[in-house]
């Protein structure tokens, strides 16, 4: 989804006594929506208990177009999340999103030390696997191990404590536009958030809505949002792919729009009340009233006609995600199939013209692991938010900022120049 997100983290003040764990605040900055999620995380897991949602200004595709506007939105949905779960928030994990991210895979070997792997070998072998040559425009946001390999055995996850002479590692790494990750964490300063980590959504919907067994054997999930959709390939346990497709829910809207001739707003409601992607599943004497542009009266059509516009474009993205995957070789490798999720996946007849498509199982990908309000957010579309709160769970006690890479050598020797002064004046 061409959307930005942010898990904000906090541990406990006065105003949260009564809680018993760290909270952890998910914002999913999403093109259509901002919804913000507050999870508190207890020795028993994570409960949510606090939600706040407002509509999204100033994205187009999930792009900032307007910092004025984000910023309000992003404060607005903070402040209604905040009243509801009694807390104050001040620290984010941004997740971030959209055509500009790239995943390519990479490979690294050092030699072991003392003949026993250790934290610093590993570090050294990940660092080394790194070391690639990416554009100063770009930023690398994750680096995600695959596998380890220790004299020539694979398949190894944990190699810390074990003995070889000679460590690799296969790591899928994640780059995405320095400029982007400015305006973001720009929207984030301005409200007042400090930006502690950068992550990808799908990876944080992944938190949320895949399973352990789906990863081992074998699982794709596609996240069908506003602006984008995207991919997220899991094989052995670990990431082998991801893509980023610019094309998402808001182009059914427009299609709707142009192809029934009424208002882009009402165009979204009849998409979510009336909406159906597989036409084979409809009625041929079902109707539906539509509203006219102009103020002229409104008019009756075919439910049937509206998802003959709507299969068109969603066959579009699957064909697409389908031709992603043949391209890496990977649709054979799917044991698990295909899961669905997002905003977009709400839309009836999903799974079907999936399953059409990939000729795979299907299903649509709802959030779990969590309790408090669990009835309330169980649907995909809280599937970024969720996952952002269970990822920033796993990782409230590491808290650092986020810093964009700098833009050139002479703005590092400033900053050192003031740091010198600093000390000894």
């Amino acid at each position: 989804m061409w959307a930005y997100s942010l898990v904000v983290i906090h541990l406990l003040g006065d105003k949260m006594s009564k809680k018993t764990g760290n909270v952890v605040v998910g914002l999913d900055i999403g093109t259509t929506k901002i919804c913000a999620l507050v999870g508190e995380v207890g020795p028993s897991g994570v409960d949510i208990v606090g939600i706040g949602s407002y509509p999204s200004k100033g994205l187009r595709k999930g792009v900032v177009i307007n910092i004025d506007s984000t910023v309000e939105s992003i404060q607005n949905a903070i402040d209604e999340a905040e009243l509801m779960a009694g807390c104050e928030i001040n620290t984010v994990y941004a997740g971030i999103a959209g055509g500009h991210i790239k995943g390519f895979n990479s490979h690294g070997v050092v030699a072991v030390k003392n003949q026993e792997v250790t934290n610093y070998d590993v570090e050294r072998v990940i660092d080394a696997a790194k070391a690639v040559a990416i554009p100063m425009d770009r930023e690398v946001l994750h680096v995600l191990p695959q596998e380890f390999i220790i004299d020539d055995q694979d398949g190894i996850r944990e190699p810390v404590g074990m003995s070889g002479v000679r460590l690799e590692a296969k790591v899928h790494m994640v780059t995405g536009a320095v400029t982007s990750a400015q305006n973001i964490v720009k929207c984030c300063n301005r409200c007042g958030l400090n930006v502690s980590d950068i992550v990808i959504e799908p990876l944080a919907s992944s938190e949320a809505v895949l399973t352990s067994d789906e990863k081992d054997l074998g699982v794709a999930m596609i996240d069908i949002g506003g602006g984008t959709t995207d991919l997220l390939v899991f094989t052995e346990g670990s990431i082998s792919h991801s893509a980023v497709l610019a094309i998402g829910g808001n182009h059914l809207t427009n299609d709707i729009a142009v192809g029934i001739r009424t208002p882009t707003i009402e165009a979204e409601k009849i998409k979510h009340e009336y909406g159906c992607a597989a036409s084979h599943l409809i009625l041929k004497d079902e109707m539906i009233e539509v509203p006219s542009v102009g103020g002229r009266r409104p008019r009756q059509i075919s439910r049937k006609l509206l998802s003959e516009i709507i299969e068109p474009r969603v066959e579009e993205i699957f064909t697409l995600i389908r031709s992603e995957l043949e391209k890496a070789n990977l649709l054979h490798k799917l044991a698990s199939g295909i899961v669905v999720t997002g905003g977009s996946s709400i839309l009836e007849g999903i799974p079907e013209v999936a399953e059409h498509v990939f000729d795979l199982p299907v299903r649509r990908g709802l959030p779990r692991g969590f309790g408090g309000l669990a009835d309330t957010v169980s649907s995909p579309i809280y599937a970024t938010a969720v996952g952002l709160v269970l990822y920033g769970s796993q990782r409230s006690f590491h808290k650092t900022n986020f810093r964009v890479r700098e833009r050139n050598v002479y703005s590092k020797v400033r900053d050192r120049m003031r740091e010198w002064f600093g000390e000894f004046f």
